[in-house]
This record gives structure tokens, sequence and C-alpha cells, in this order.
């Protein structure tokens, strides 16, 4: 539980910190119940989107929903993908995409990477009907970090003086991977209750995480939080494009 309430602290803005001390040791496993994070956060999003569907259009509800998502993780991620879009989009070599993720400031590959990324999934989940946008929002969530979990089990961490904030990611175990993959994947489960052709989604956020990881190791050789940040965005939106074109087609 302790390992869950360090995940939970660490990805999240819930003050589980304040009800029970969580030893330094559990952080280095956070990765493992990252997917179950996305339980928490995911099922808060998509319990906003209904709820806020029942009185506004879709549209405000969507931005609502994520605006309540982005204040429960602190945008954490989108930080990472701000980071990730200025480094590999400014710079040309390992040094100075890591020396440019490290930059506490955005430049224009970060806010453009921001617009698209909100554009896209505000205009995606929009498309959708209310159960399977709601359905998608959760299961996407959960998934895509499933997902970029595999970086830090494929990688290795590409900054020679360690991460920033002093974390090092341990490698999994094949229960942990396990945890990883079942915490993933039980919430699409949701999306094929609903459509049972909705399920090929996942193959999205797969090929997205493979084509990043290949992608990573030829530029930096590694990854870094902010890879693993912005991996996980990417994989959802891939997600959340595949569940509304495969729904598109059968609408056909």
């Amino acid at each position: 539980m302790k390992r869950i309430a360090a995940a939970l602290t660490f990805f999240t803005r819930i003050p589980i910190w304040k009800w029970t001390e969580i030893p330094q040791k559990n952080y280095s496993s956070v990765v493992v119940y990252w997917p179950l994070t996305g339980w928490v956060t995911g099922g808060i999003t998509a319990s906003l989107l209904w709820l806020t569907a029942q009185v506004f259009p879709m549209l405000t509800a969507v931005i609502i929903a994520l605006t309540g998502r982005t204040l429960l993780t602190g945008a954490l991620h989108e930080d990472g993908l701000a980071d990730f879009c200025d480094g590999f989009g400014g710079g040309t070599t390992k040094d100075r995409i890591l020396a440019i993720m490290k930059d506490s400031h955005i430049g224009t590959y970060g806010v453009i990477g921001l617009i698209f990324y909100y554009l896209w999934y505000v205009s995606t989940v929009d498309s959708l009907p209310l159960e399977i946008a709601v359905a998608g929002v959760f299961a996407s969530d959960a998934f895509s970090k499933a997902c970029a979990a595999q970086l830090v089990n494929i990688l290795p961490y590409a900054r020679p003086e360690g991460a920033k904030n002093k974390i090092s990611y341990d490698r999994m175990t094949i229960w942990q991977l396990l945890i990883v993959i079942l915490s993933g994947l039980l919430p699409v489960c949701l999306l094929a209750y609903l459509d049972v052709c909705l399920i090929m989604s996942i193959f999205a956020p797969i090929l997205v995480i493979g084509l990043l990881i290949l992608y990573m190791r030829h530029k930096i050789g590694g990854y870094t939080g902010d890879c693993c940040g912005a991996a996980c965005l990417l994989c959802e939106l891939s997600m959340l494009a595949a569940t509304a074109m495969i729904y598109n087609i059968q609408a056909l």
C-alpha cells in the first residue's frame, strides 16, 4: 500500500503524505503503479465528463473534465510534453536536447505542442457519443500509462547525472510487469463492453510507444522523466483518435 500511496503522491496532487508517512525507497517503483493512478485520474475525469454533460454542451463538458484532471495532476505530464517538444524540436545533439528539457522556461515548440494536444483531445472526445467518450477517457488514461511505463524497462536513463527529482526508477520484475499490463488493460474492458470492436484502439498507443522508443534511443540514447510524461499523453491521444476512427467507420 505504501508503494501505491507513493505513486498517487508522485503523480497527483492528492495530499496522501499528510495522512501517512511514505519511505523514500517506495518512490523507485512508482512507475509500476502508474496505470493504477490512471484509474484515479481517468476515473475522476470521466466522472466529471459524464456529470457536466448532463447540464452543459458536450464541448464545454470536455473542457471542464480536462481542466479537472489538469488540476488533479498539477499538469505534471503536460509539463513533460512541453519540455519534450522544446528539447527534441530545438535540440540537434543529445547534450543540447537534454539541456533544453532541463530548462524551466517554455519555448515555441512547447507552446505549440500543448496547443495541439488540447485541441486534439477536446475535439476527439467531443466527437464521440457520451457513453463511449466516458469509457474512452477512462480507458485511455490507464492504458497510456501502462504503455509509457515500458520506457523504464527498455531504455536506460539518459542523463548521466541522474534525474532532476533525484528519483531513479527501477526496471520491473515479471510480476511488476504483470501488474502494469493488467491494471492498464482492465479499464479497456469498459470500452469492449460498449462495442467489442473498440478494443482494437489499444494497438494505436502500442505503435506510438514503439516509435517513441526508437526515436528516443536514436536522439538521446534513453529516456527522461519528461519523455515519460510526453509518451503518456501521446499514447493517450492516439488511443482516443483510434477510438473515434473505429466508431466513425462503423457508423458509415
